[in-house]
């Protein structure tokens, strides 16, 4: 969790990949090999559902696949460009998902995130949160309401501060206030990221997010995703096929030297939950805005 969101996890993982190599360089051809590959398959089981992970690694082994009968210097040298390029890449996607998503979010709008979808999570700017600086920068006032978002407080600790520093006005709610806000008409719009989309449209993210969506719908409250093309997995044919990562009991019974559960409590703990297409209002990707999202419509943004 040093590195997360899903979009720069894919461009740490090329990082990654590019670093093996410069360590390598200079052995012998056979031991390099070995030595990529293995580099490929740990990071491939470093994060199971972030599916900008396998997008990245799928670029950059194409790349490297490429590049016989080069050196070990002069591959080092390619697989580091092509990093430095999939970090621009996605900072230009962020923009260009800010500028669709602000078409959607009118003057004084209320807006609710989940998690931290912002420059933080990225290469820059933000998905989630990108939208909602995109919307700022084109002098439309609104403001933010964050969920801390349990277990590890991502919205509490990352998406308020970037607010902060942002200056843009942000509320910050525990998760379970997110209902009660909504029977109130305290709250316009949703918008939250994506680690992972099935092909049909539905969405994992970071868990809680159902349940938003969930209440969005019970209070006709537009819900967005922000979505790289990156982030749609196609061979997922829906969210049953998504992998969800689950993480240590001890996120959730304390925190370092405090311990509020019962030591012998069984814990369960996903830290992502699928929320189905039908629930998604639309879904926001650097090629446009895709609403009531299916595998028709998802597909289609490929062959643009």
């Amino acid at each position: 969790m040093v590195v997360r969101g899903a979009p720069i996890i894919g461009c740490a993982a090329a990082y990654g990949v590019a670093l093996e190599a410069r360590r390598l360089r200079g052995t012998k051809p056979k031991e390099f090999v070995r030595a990529m590959d293995e580099a490929f398959e740990v990071l491939a089981e470093s994060r199971p559902t972030a599916m900008n992970l396998f997008w990245a690694l799928k670029q950059i082994r194409a790349l490297w696949k490429g590049t016989a009968g080069c050196t070990s210097n002069e591959i080092a040298d390619a697989l580091l460009c092509a990093a430095h390029e999939l970090l621009t890449e996605d900072f230009r996607i962020n923009r260009s998902i800010g500028a669709f998503g602000a078409k959607l979010l009118s003057n004084d709008t209320r807006v609710f995130t989940h998690c931290n979808a912002g420059a933080l999570a990225t290469a820059g700017h933000g998905t989630a949160l990108g939208i909602i600086r995109s919307t700022v920068e084109v002098d439309k006032q609104i403001s933010v309401i964050v969920g801390e978002t349990r277990p590890l407080l991502q919205g509490a600790r990352l998406t308020v501060w970037k607010m902060v520093q942002e200056k843009i006005p942000v509320t910050l709610i525990t998760d379970n206030m997110t209902g009660y806000l909504m029977s109130r008409g305290e709250i316009d719009a949703v918008v939250v990221g994506a680690d992972r989309v099935a092909a049909n449209g539905d969405v994992a993210n970071k868990i809680g997010t159902y349940m938003v969506a969930v209440l969005a719908k019970r209070h006709s409250i537009p819900f967005y995703v922000a979505c790289p093309l990156s982030t749609i997995d196609l061979a997922a044919p829906n969210g049953a096929a998504i992998p969800v990562e689950e993480r240590n009991a001890d996120e959730v019974t304390g925190f370092q030297e405090c311990q509020w559960a019962a030591k012998e409590v069984n814990v369960w703990n996903p830290t992502f939950d699928i929320t189905p297409a039908d629930l998604v209002t639309a879904m926001i990707t650097e090629k446009g805005i895709v609403e009531q999202t299916n595998s028709d419509r998802i597909t289609k943004l490929f062959r643009c």
